[in-house]
């Protein structure tokens, strides 16, 4: 299979942690799992004693363009062959039971392969097989188990699924985006000074047209009007937007003889 061409130019994005599928059992969730890795920059791939051996045809039509990690993955006959060349080994494990181990969540699991991977340390992440995951003799060969933070009434994954939340978790231990922006496109966001021209328009606008003569009311209503629009980012292109829409209001009030 190697020496495909197509699919997406992915490359190792070093340092990162080697993904293990020890025993797995259909192509497809291979493949599956790949796609899961690139979204998250893991490259790395290996397979312990696939059930069906390797490689499976189904794996790359499942990778959706995830091709050159399927291309680069190697598989091994034991799980203890698989790790011999790491110095950290971690373990995805949903009920971890007469184990005396450190268990991190996800989110966890992520700051420290960072961490170990920062002082120059190879690390690896073992999912067990689809049907009953890693059994306790697997789960030896790692010296930290993860554990995802789930609905405790229902906390089921599917391989691909297993992999992706790590990958995710991974990826975003070092991602900078910010967790809100505002999108202005081809406008600005509105200065103050902006903002308060547009208010000085409505508010004569509201006073023409005698919205606001109820004076006992009336600075209770105008606080009113100024809090909506300070209340988020408004763009100097809905300011616009806003004055055209009070001038076509008012000039249609005076053409009705109502000014």
């Amino acid at each position: 299979m190697t020496g495909r061409e197509g699919g997406a130019p992915l490359t190792p994005i070093d340092p990162s942690p080697v993904v293990i599928l020890v025993r797995p059992q259909l192509a497809e969730n291979i493949g599956a799992a790949a796609r899961a890795m690139a979204n998250g920059g893991l490259f790395h791939l290996r397979l312990v004693a696939p059930r069906d051996g390797w490689p499976q045809e189904r794996a790359w039509r499942s990778a959706s363009g995830a091709d050159r990690i399927l291309d680069a993955a190697t598989t091994y006959a034991t799980l203890a062959e698989a790790v011999a060349d790491l110095h950290r080994v971690f373990a995805t494990c949903p009920r971890p039971r007469h184990i005396i181990k450190p268990v991190l969540t996800a989110r966890g699991a992520a700051a420290e392969l960072r961490a170990i991977a920062a002082r120059g340390l190879a690390a690896g992440i073992l999912f067990g097989a689809e049907r009953a995951g890693l059994d306790s003799d697997e789960m030896a060969f790692a010296d930290t188990l993860v554990r995802y933070p789930l609905n405790p009434a229902f906390s089921s994954l599917n391989l691909a699924q297993a992999v992706m939340v790590m990958a995710y978790e991974w990826w975003l231990a070092a991602d900078e985006t910010p967790p809100r922006r505002l999108v202005t496109h081809e406008t600005r966001i509105a200065t103050k000074g902006e903002l308060e021209n547009f208010l000085r328009h409505l508010i004569a606008e509201l006073d023409a047209c005698g919205f606001l003569d109820n004076l006992p009311k009336r600075p209770g209503m105008v606080r009113n009007i100024r809090h909506f629009f300070q209340r988020g980012e408004v763009t100097e292109q809905e300011l616009r937007t806003l004055h055209g829409i009070i001038t076509e209001l008012a000039r249609g009030r005076r053409t009705r003889g109502r000014d």
